[in-house]
């Protein structure tokens, strides 16, 4: 017997709304639309996709990301194994590729462009021009992901045009990734065939990075979200836009997902078509993605939506099967294999220390909630017994990065703006190289949850200042990505998150704004394994300042 729906089909391709009962054939495919004068009280909507993230964000196995996004009506994700290639190398690019395969969920899997992302930085592993090439041609893949070497692009390196020269060869796009790039620069870095951007951040920047050719993907985060000053290009641009979350926490996942930022969108007034638009068609069409757009003859993949305040779906359909319904994932588990690059010795608070210098101020860090880019602020230090310490009464506290792969001591440096009045908080999830990265108020605090993560060969932890744990969450994938399903990976997360605001911190998602501070391709001052960095000069710099 043939499965029917009867419904409002929202039509993304023709850009047409009318009554419609939508029938499926057994090969899970559109068997026909015909018109009903009389339909259901409900939404038939393509599947929604996220046009840029990576699952290792998440801390789940494609398989489990999958399972939890498609109660949300996700039904694909343009995916950049970034994360994990950097400390895996190739191997963790075919990892990915065969968890991926563990689930119907249609992912589009990139080759990361820029592992190490800068030489500024210790990584785990190098994907070279010849790596590139490899993978760019493994079944599954759709693009070469985020160019974050900008300079590479503009001077013409040879390694990065070899790269870039690879994907042109095989007809694939290129995502690109140019925070506040703009004039003579912004075309040349479009004109080598980088076609998307999403790291504009303002109105302005982003109109002139659609005017260059380069696609607008529109992004709300767990950290980044520059949604408000983008959303109204959508409706100036409607083919040049696609939604993104770039980097989702476990709780978050579970929460929402594209349909949250595709009713914040029609909240604002932009219309049903043109959210479809960015969330559906421009994405499918733009990485080929193998998902239908119900149009006859697709494969049979639609949301069932009852209202359009939340896009929260009834049923999710994949291949004409259902695959959740009214918040209930029936997709599988899947099976995590666990693979590990971890070395680092566990370290003792006084390793932490930093010597005053007579009459110098310092570099600080400036943090800002809800932004990746940072401040680079001058303060005058604390200083007790001769030694520069943590003061959470002015909120400047320390930072550190220690290597994960090779001996090496920490680098500590200061940061304001995270708001730990005491304990610290550690995590190997710190971009790009994935180091272990901790902020604390005391040295103590930060040693004890630099430990556990060292013990855990993985994960995040919170300590309070009396070197008490208060609780971690292991990640032996890589040091990024738990072997448990999302509901338990939520939950420790969230239970870490709620500590470090007990803890003090004031920032919205204090792990993930911690996991970026080790970030030296974005603005403006941070601290990599080999010390802070400035990247508007390109430049390690000294602790100290005369300034």
């Amino acid at each position: 017997m043939q499965t029917t729906f009867s419904g409002t089909l929202v039509d993304p391709v023709h850009k047409r709304s009318f009554g419609a009962r939508l029938s499926l054939s057994d090969h899970g495919t559109i068997a026909a639309i015909t018109p009903d004068d009389a339909p259901d009280p409900v939404y038939i909507l393509p599947g929604f996709v996220d046009s840029h993230v990576h699952i290792e964000s998440s801390m789940l196995t494609p398989a489990a990301f999958a399972r939890a996004a498609v109660v949300h009506g996700t039904l694909a994700a343009v995916v950049d194994p970034h994360e994990i290639a950097n400390v895996l190398g190739e191997a963790g690019v075919d990892l990915m590729l065969r968890l991926a395969q563990q689930t119907p969920f249609v992912f589009g899997f990139g080759v990361p462009s820029c592992v190490p992302a800068t030489p500024f930085e210790t990584a785990g592993a190098e994907l070279g021009p010849d790596a590139v090439a490899r993978l760019l041609a493994r079944p599954g893949i759709t693009h070469l992901a985020e160019m974050m070497n900008v300079p590479g692009v503009l001077d013409k390196d040879p390694a990065v045009l070899a790269k870039l020269a690879a994907a042109r060869r095989l007809g694939l796009p290129i995502d690109g990734h140019a925070p506040g790039l703009a004039g003579a620069s912004l075309r040349a870095y479009a004109a080598e065939g980088i076609t998307t951007d999403h790291e504009s951040l303002t109105f302005d920047e982003a109109r002139e990075k659609i005017k260059a050719g380069i696609k607008l993907q529109i992004r709300y985060g767990s950290a980044a979200r520059q949604f408000e000053s983008l959303i109204p290009l959508l409706a100036r641009y409607p083919d040049m836009c696609m939604f993104c979350s770039d980097d989702k926490h476990p709780d978050d996942l579970l929460r929402d997902h594209i349909n949250f930022i595709a009713a914040t969108a029609y909240k604002k007034g932009i219309s049903l078509q043109t959210i479809l638009q960015a969330a559906c068609v421009n994405p499918v069409r733009h990485y080929k993605l193998p998902l239908g757009l119900l149009q006859p003859g697709d494969p049979a993949d639609f949301i069932l939506v009852d209202d359009l305040q939340t896009f929260k779906p009834r049923e999710v359909w994949l291949r004409g099967q259902c695959v959740a319904r009214h918040g209930v994932s029936f997709m599988p588990v899947g099976e995590a294999e666990v693979q590990n690059n971890f070395s680092a010795a566990l370290l003792a608070p006084e390793a932490l220390r930093i010597p005053a210098q007579t009459d110098t101020s310092v570099r600080v860090i400036g943090v800002r909630d809800g932004q990746l880019v940072t401040g680079h602020l001058i303060e005058k230090p604390t200083v007790r017994n001769g030694l520069v310490v943590a003061d959470p009464e002015r909120d400047i506290i320390k930072l550190v990065v220690y290597n994960r792969y090779t001996p090496a001591p920490p680098a500590v440096a200061l940061v304001k703006g995270f708001g730990l009045r005491r304990g610290a908080i550690a995590s190997s999830v710190a971009h790009d190289s994935h180091h272990i990265i901790a902020a604390g108020a005391t040295d103590e605090a930060l040693a004890a949850a630099i430990n556990e993560v060292i013990m855990r060969r993985g994960g995040l932890a919170v300590a309070d200042n009396n070197r008490k744990l208060l609780t971690s969450l292991a990640l032996p994938l890589a040091g990024l990505i738990s072997a448990q399903p999302a509901e338990y990976v939520a939950h420790v997360y969230a239970d870490c998150d709620r500590l470090a605001k007990i803890l003090g911190s004031t920032l919205t998602a204090p792990f993930m704004t911690l996991s970026f501070l080790a970030l030296p391709v974005i603005p403006k001052l941070k601290l990599t394994d080999k010390g802070l960095f400035d990247s508007e000069t390109f430049r390690h710099v000294s602790l100290f300042t005369d300034v």
